[in-house]
């Protein structure tokens, strides 16, 4: 055999090995033992030379690069613009203000204030509202089945933990449980809902668990938006409103289309007042769903039964999908207010809408007399959607596997409160209606003491958690605040922010007419400390209009 066809030389005349000499080639003979030995040691040695020397090279190109500075690839420039343009006042610049002031009163700077009263967010408990026992003994027996054996809880509490525990997985909170949430529990809301509606069906199909009503409004807004240019979706939203909603449309791309609720009617609804909205929208995107929030949020109205028909027949005619905001319907406080739930309006009105509109109505655990914010807990309930769009939410939801399952069980004895027999009733009965009777105090006196200020005016709270008073600011304070590159009434709440330690949110973060400038409160403190602030508030203004007249 010749020497190249069991060496090929060809193989090392390329790359770092082409000056590698061919010496099995040169023997001119098939090379005996010692020949082939001394060969392939040179080869052997001249290939681990080359390859040090390839390994030095590529350590400099290394050490280069790692000198070089090198550039992010996530920068406010690259990410993604939807996001870069969400605004979610309700925890903004104002509330990162608030909490460096605690930082800084903690290490012992001094300012004119000893506490700052965070009086920006619905959070009851953070405000120092107590938990309702029974909700809380149910979800200790949950969290801990140990002590179902502990005669410290009641035994209407201890079944009814029993009962939760039997649906989840495992007979654990610890368990995911379906992504629409636990059956036992989609069943409890459908019966909540059935008798809150006057004996209305409701199906327990139809409901969708979720973290808390937040979570159900995004998934319902991420299935209707659609299209590009003038095919977008719009989403008809009340102005002022919650600013999840105009934050999840930008995040979406989609169209934001603001409906102004009327101010000199305590915040009315105006149906004429949709129909602009809507026509003026339709010249650059395609409207398709309306929100309702009632009661009102930042408001605080409380929408009357004849409003809410017209609204329906409205989205009926414009074929508009309706989003109810529901939330605070165990928040009504005046007199004469009612609450009335679309659903339950909706199917009265009979046909050919109670079998046709398409309806999203949410509710949730953080409000009402509960203020279980922190266990992130609501539902969505659809009427007549469609049922392979109905799959596709289910689909939706379960990308993010379930709503927290203590959120679950929390929300079970929301929908599932002690019956007049449990031994629990009375107490519980005490406990919730102390916490309404405290709010509907504390939302007259809010009223009362803002009217009472010169240059301060605040609509009745009828409902919900907050009132939203529009304040006089005069134009040197305007024209401060424009040379700040601030809105008017964030200078203004920013300004008693640092000289009283109160955040509240100024009305630009809701929306608000031109020229009008607001702040939203929440009434949700103990009514001494309320009506401290109050009055620690309107003689702000009182200052703060002297100052810059």
């Amino acid at each position: 055999m010749a020497a190249e066809t069991w060496f090929n030389p060809v193989t090392l005349d390329k790359g770092p090995f082409c000056h590698l000499p061919c010496c099995v080639s040169q023997l001119g003979h098939r090379p005996h033992g010692g020949e082939l030995l001394c060969c392939w040691a040179w080869v052997h040695q001249s290939l681990s030379k080359a390859c040090r020397v390839m390994a030095l090279r590529a350590s400099d190109h290394s050490q280069a690069a790692m000198n070089r500075l090198k550039e992010k690839v996530l920068t406010l420039d690259t990410m993604n613009p939807c996001v870069r343009s969400v605004e979610y006042a309700v925890r903004g610049p104002i509330v990162l203000r608030a909490l460096e002031l605690e930082q800084e009163l903690r290490q012992g700077i001094k300012k004119p204030f000893t506490e700052v009263i965070r009086a920006n967010i619905g959070d009851a408990q953070a405000m120092g509202q107590k938990p309702i026992t029974f909700l809380r003994q149910v979800l200790a027996l949950c969290i801990h089945p140990d002590l179902l054996n502990s005669p410290n809880f009641p035994e209407d509490a201890k079944r009814r933990a029993e009962h939760i525990l039997q649906a989840c997985g495992g007979h654990s909170l610890g368990a995911y449980s379906v992504s629409s949430g636990i059956q036992l529990i989609r069943e409890d809301v459908a019966r909540y809902i059935q008798q809150r509606d006057g004996g209305i069906p409701a199906d327990p199909n139809n409901i969708f668990l979720s973290t808390g009503a937040s979570d159900a409004i995004v998934t319902v807004l991420k299935l209707l938006v659609a299209g590009e240019g003038h095919t977008r979706t719009g989403v008809l939203i009340p102005i002022p409103q919650y600013p999840l909603y105009s934050a999840t449309l930008a995040e979406l791309n989609a169209v934001q289309v603001d409906y102004y609720l009327d101010e000199e009617r305590a915040w009315a609804l105006d149906v004429a007042e949709l129909r602009r909205a809507l026509c003026q929208a339709r010249d650059h995107c395609h409207p398709r769903a309306l929100c309702v929030i009632n009661p009102g949020n930042p408001t605080g109205q409380v929408q009357p039964r004849e409003c809410i028909e017209a609204v329906i027949r409205f989205a009926f005619e414009e074929q508009l999908f309706l989003m109810a905001d529901e939330v605070y319907q165990d928040n009504v406080y005046a007199e004469g207010s009612q609450f009335h739930s679309f659903k339950k309006v909706l199917m009265e009105m009979g046909p050919p809408y109670a079998a046709q509109q398409e309806l999203a109505s949410f509710h949730s655990v953080s409000k009402g007399y509960m203020g279980e914010c922190g266990f992130r807990a609501g539902y969505v309930e659809v009427v007549n959607m469609d049922a392979a769009v109905q799959q596709q939410m289910q689909k939706l939801m379960s990308v993010r596997l379930c709503p927290p399952v203590p959120g679950q069980a929390l929300l079970h004895v929301v929908v599932s409160p002690p019956a007049p027999s449990d031994p629990s009733f009375a107490q519980f009965q005490a406990e919730r209606q102390a916490v309404l009777a405290e709010l509907a105090a504390k939302a007259k006196l809010t009223e009362q003491v803002f009217n009472e200020a010169p240059g301060i005016h605040c609509n009745p709270v009828q409902g919900a958690m907050y009132s939203f008073p529009r304040v006089q600011l005069p134009p040197r304070a305007v024209l401060r605040a424009q040379e700040l590159g601030l809105a008017p009434d964030m200078f203004f709440c920013m300004c008693l922010l640092e000289e009283t330690g109160i955040c509240v949110v100024p009305g630009s973060g809701f929306g608000q007419r031109e020229g009008t400038y607001h702040f939203r409160m929440t009434i949700l403190p103990p009514v001494e400390k309320l009506r401290s602030l109050l009055e620690k508030l309107s003689q702000f203004h009182a200052k703060f209009t002297r100052q810059y007249s």
